[in-house]
């Protein structure tokens, strides 16, 4: 390694890490700079939550199966390295809430749980004719006095009211971060909310003046690949320079040694780096940098497990078939099971002809045991739940069972003051070692894109400014 070569390590190898690498090596490249980029990850495959399982003809996906198409950098990335021709949309469908023993069709109109079109919302069984009277408050309630951070459903319960907050809200909104809606940050999850009802003086008027108008088309609001989203991290790997990556080892500890940093690895090499991204999930960044206790909060930070739970049938096994792509299951219902999707609806490339294939979605904040069982039990407490619902003869042909520990970060009350005070720490204390990931600001592929090339922008300007110091000090 030359003296005048700057080094960047980037440790963790899920979708941020790879994403971080990708775009670091192409502006090396691109630019000519005198930099080399290296990514250390712990386990011994890239991509973190993202795998794909082929399997008789099935594509099944472990982790997520979408991506939001309105969020621009995973559908980027995917044209990065040509594979956009796999691109596709999903089938749009009814979806549906279950709600004590009943799928009642998500109304018309509604965005997020938030009504848009009032005779949907009027006819709808989901509520008493008391709770759409409550949710009418919402025309007349003053803006809410925010001082500092309130959760989600402190928020949407002030305008619409107890029942269309659990009976719509809170299946939809925990669905996509796995939390209690009362715990979790408005401002971290939804400020876009917050921001409407401030600006309208109504959610409900609000929402429906800012709902982009892609989302009131047919088309389908979620891309994924054909080939299943595992082929992105495997296309991206293959674009990484040759020994730049390095699996299966899993960097102990980290400190700051002049202008420079020291990552000890579990495999016992040293090695020297002039800038760090850490995107690995919070829960790791207080033993990494043990020597700043700054990162202390991050031990706080609750995760949910979750576990993904894929069935494949004959389509004639499901004897009672329901017109639709899936649905969410209300807290107030007697189920195991927190939502499941008709994957061979929803997307038709992912089943054989004449079969069918259900992902089912199980755990959640206070209810995580049934993660701890085993495949067969999980199984057969979702095979009971379903046959409540739709009528399913016999068993799957087979079945695949995903466990995910703690593997979905919380963003609790306070998650973005908590943050921004880490992150001026580390200004301080760290300059030129980055947070990025699915702990920190976005869950969603997109979201971890975008955060781990933030962070290469991140890099490269603190080189620069670093390389321009140096040569002012000499």
């Amino acid at each position: 390694m030359s003296e005048d070569k700057r080094t960047v390590v980037i440790i963790g190898g899920g979708i941020t890490g790879i994403a971080a690498a990708y775009y670091l090596q192409k502006a090396i490249k691109e630019q000519q700079l005198p930099m080399e980029c290296k990514l250390v990850e712990a386990t011994h495959r890239l991509g973190g939550k993202v795998q794909t399982v082929i399997r008789d003809g099935f594509v099944i996906e472990r982790g997520p199966d979408s991506f939001l198409a309105r969020k621009l950098s995973a559908s980027r990335l995917v044209h990065e390295v040509g594979l956009q021709d796999e691109i596709v949309h999903n089938a749009t469908g009814k979806s549906y809430i279950l709600l004590k023993g009943n799928l009642y069709p998500i109304p018309g109109g509604a965005v997020m749980g938030i009504p848009t079109k009032i005779a949907p919302f009027v006819t709808t069984g989901l509520f008493s004719p008391f709770g759409k009277l409550r949710a009418a408050f919402d025309f007349i309630l003053p803006p809410t006095k925010a001082e500092g951070d309130l959760s989600l459903g402190q928020f949407f319960r002030r305008r619409l009211g107890n029942e269309v907050v659990e009976n719509l809200i809170e299946p939809l909104l925990s669905g996509i971060y796995a939390g209690d809606i009362d715990q979790l940050s408005l401002m971290a999850t939804f400020p876009q909310f917050f921001h409407v009802e401030q600006k309208y003086g109504s959610l409900v008027l609000g929402t429906k003046r800012t709902t982009p108008k892609a989302e009131k088309q047919r088309k389908g609001a979620f891309q994924t690949l054909k080939t299943g989203l595992q082929s992105l991290v495997d296309e991206v790997e293959k674009r990484l320079e040759p020994g730049s990556v390095i699996k299966g080892v899993r960097v102990e500890t980290v400190e700051r040694q002049g202008t420079k940093y020291r990552l000890w690895l579990s495999n016992g090499d040293v090695w020297t780096a002039d800038s760090v991204i850490v995107a690995t999930p919070h829960q790791t960044v207080p033993t990494m940098f043990s020597d700043y206790p700054f990162f202390a909060p991050f031990k706080s930070v609750p995760s949910t497990s979750v576990a993904t739970v894929a069935l494949a049938f004959s389509e004639s096994a499901i004897e009672q078939d329901i017109d639709g792509t899936g649905f969410v299951v209300s807290r107030r219902s007697d189920y195991t099971i927190t939502a499941c999707t008709w994957t061979h609806k929803k997307w038709p490339h992912t089943a054989p002809k004449g079969k069918a294939l259900l992902r089912c979605y199980v755990g959640r904040p206070g209810d995580e045991a049934i993660v701890e069982q085993s495949d067969d039990e999980i199984v057969n407490v979702v095979m009971d739940d379903l046959n409540k619902i739709m009528r399913i003869a016999g068993r799957p042909e087979f079945s695949i069972v995903s466990r995910w520990k703690e593997a979905m970060p919380q963003y609790t009350v306070g998650h973005k003051e908590r943050l921004e005070k880490v992150k001026a720490n580390m200004t301080e204390a760290l300059p030129g070692v980055f947070l990025a990931g699915s702990s920190y600001e976005g869950l969603g592929l997109p979201d971890c894109i975008d955060q781990g090339e933030e962070a290469v922008k991140k890099v490269l300007d603190y080189l620069r400014v670093h390389k321009r110091e140096t040569v002012e000090v000499n």
